[in-house]
C-alpha cells in the first residue's frame, strides 16, 4: 500500500508520545556545524563530523536528557543543499516534519533557500530555535548587525528570544609563549564550545512546553496524513472515473455505429448512460439507483440542450450528412453518428463525475454552470475526431 510508510511513521509517533519522548531535529545547510552543535550539547562525539562537507548522509538519533517519564532525543540530518543530494534533503525535511522542535542552524545571514525551509517548518506550527553558529568568526559589531538582519527576516516564523548564538567548534586561540631564554613561540590552543545560550533556551522551551509540543506534533501529522489520504483518494477516483467514462463512451459510440439511428435520436441509447452514472456513483461511494441516475441524466441533458441548442443540432446534422455523401462507405457514415454519441456520453459522464465529486451537489451556481464549465473545457472538434477514429477502428476489428 502506498501509504504504508506514512502509517508506520504515525504509529511510531504515537508510540513516542505514549513513552513521553521528545524529538529535536537539527536542520540546516551543509557545513553550518549541525553535527558539531549536537555533539557540543551532548558533551560527546556521538555524531560524525568531518572537514569535508556532507558527512551526515542518514538521519541519526541520540538521547540527551530525561524529561518527565521520557527523554529528549536529538536527530541529526543531512544538509539541505548537498550537490546531487536530493534524497538526503528529503530525509532531512521528513525528519523535521516529525520532530517536536527544530534546531535550525545557520552560519551567516539567511539565504532565500533557508527562508523557504524555515517557512515550511513554521507553517506546521513546529517550534524553531534558530541558532547562529560559528559566532566566534565575527567581531562584536558584525555579530550585532548579523543578528539584526536575521531577526528581521525570520520575524514571521521565529520569536526573537528563540534566536541565539553558538560556537560549537570554535577556532583555536593563538597563544604566544615565551620560554626561559626569552624565545617566543606561537601556539594554537583549543577552545571550549560555547553553546550555553542554545542549551538554556532549548531546555526552557522543553521544560515548559515539551509534552504539549509532542501531542500537537502527533495531531498535526495525523491531520496531514488524513489530508494526504483524501487527496490520493480523490485523484484515484478521478483517474478511474475518467477511464470508465471513456469506456462507456466508446461502447455507446460503437453501439450507435453498428445500428445507426436517425440524428434526432442519437441520445436514445439511454441505458448506456444510466449504467455509466451508476458505475461512477459507486466509484465515488454514493451509489445511485436507475431512477436516480436517469433523473440526473435528464437534468444534464436539459442543460446541454439549453446551452448548445441549435448550434449543437446543426453540428450533428452537418457531420452526419457530410460524412454520408460523396460515395463514402457506410462505416464512415456510421462512424460519424457514433462519434456524436460518444461525445454526448462523455459530457454526461464528466458532468456526473463532478456532481458526485462535490458530494452530490451542483454548487452555488447550479447545474447549468457545471455543464457550461465542462463543455468549455472540452475541445469538441478534437474529441469528435478521436472518437470517430477509435470507433471506426473498432468497427474494422469487428468486421
Amino acid at each position: 500500500m502506498e501509504l504504508a510508510a506514512e502509517y508506520a511513521k504515525l504509529e511510531s509517533m504515537l508510540d513516542k508520545l505514549s513513552q513521553g519522548h521528545i524529538h529535536v531535529a537539527v536542520l540546516g545547510r551543509v557545513g553550518v556545524g549541525k553535527s558539531s552543535l549536537l555533539n557540543a550539547l551532548l558533551g560527546t562525539s556521538t555524531f560524525a563530523v568531518s572537514p569535508l562537507h556532507g558527512e551526515t548522509r542518514e538521519t541519526e538519533i541520540a538521547g540527551w536528557r530525561e524529561l518527565g517519564d521520557g527523554g529528549v532525543y536529538f536527530i541529526d540530518t543531512p544538509g539541505l543543499d548537498e550537490v546531487d543530494g536530493e534524497s538526503r534533503e528529503t530525509l532531512a525535511r521528513d525528519a523535521a516534519t516529525r520532530a517536536d522542535l527544530v534546531l535550525f542552524v545557520v552560519d551567516a545571514d539567511l539565504t532565500a533557500g533557508e527562508l523557504e525551509v524555515l517557512q515550511s517548518v513554521a507553517s506546521r506550527h513546529t517550534p524553531v530555535l534558530l541558532v547562529l553558529n560559528k559566532a566566534d568568526r565575527y567581531t562584536d559589531g558584525e555579530r550585532e548587525a548579523l543578528l539584526g538582519s536575521i531577526r528581521q527576516r525570520a520575524a514571521p516564523h521565529v520569536r526573537e528570544e528563540d534566536i541565539v548564538l553558538a560556537a560549537a567548534d570554535p577556532a583555536p586561540e593563538r597563544v604566544l609563549r615565551v620560554d626561559a631564554e626569552g624565545n617566543e613561540r606561537e601556539e594554537l590552543r583549543p577552545r571550549e564550545p560555547r553553546v550555553d545560550a542554545v542549551r538554556d533556551r532549548l531546555w526552557m522551551i522543553l521544560d515548559a512546553e515539551g509534552k504539549s509540543l509532542a501531542a500537537l506534533n502527533a495531531s498535526v501529522f495525523a491531520g496531514d496524513l488524513s489530508d494526504e489520504i483524501a487527496a490520493r483518494l480523490i485523484e484515484t477516483r478521478r483517474t478511474l472515473g475518467e477511464k470508465v467514462i471513456r469506456t462507456y463512451s466508446v461502447a455507446k459510440g460503437v453501439a450507435v455505429a453498428l445500428n445507426p439511428v436517425p440524428v434526432a435520436d442519437l441520445f436514445a441509447v439511454a441505458m448506456i448512460d444510466v449504467s455509466l452514472v451508476i458505475h461512477l456513483s459507486r466509484i465515488y461511494g454514493l451509489p445511485l439507483g436507475r431512477a436516480e441516475a436517469g433523473s440526473l441524466i435528464g437534468t444534464i441533458a436539459t442543460q446541454m440542450v439549453a446551452l448548445m441548442g441549435t448550434v449543437w443540432a446543426v453540428h450533428v446534422l452537418s457531420s452526419a450528412l457530410k460524412l454520408g455523401t460523396g460515395g463514402l462507405s457506410v462505416a464512415v457514415t456510421a462512424g460519424a453518428q457514433g462519434a456524436v454519441a460518444y461525445y454526448s456520453t462523455y459530457v454526461v459522464g464528466r458532468v456526473a463525475q463532478q456532481y458526485l465529486a462535490q458530494g452530490m451537489a451542483w454548487g452555488p451556481d447550479g447545474p447549468k454552470a457545471v455543464v457550461r464549465s465542462i463543455l468549455d473545457g472540452i475541445d469538441r472538434e478534437t474529441l469528435l475526431g478521436q472518437a470517430g477514429d477509435e470507433i471506426r477502428a473498432r468497427l474494422r476489428g469487428k468486421a
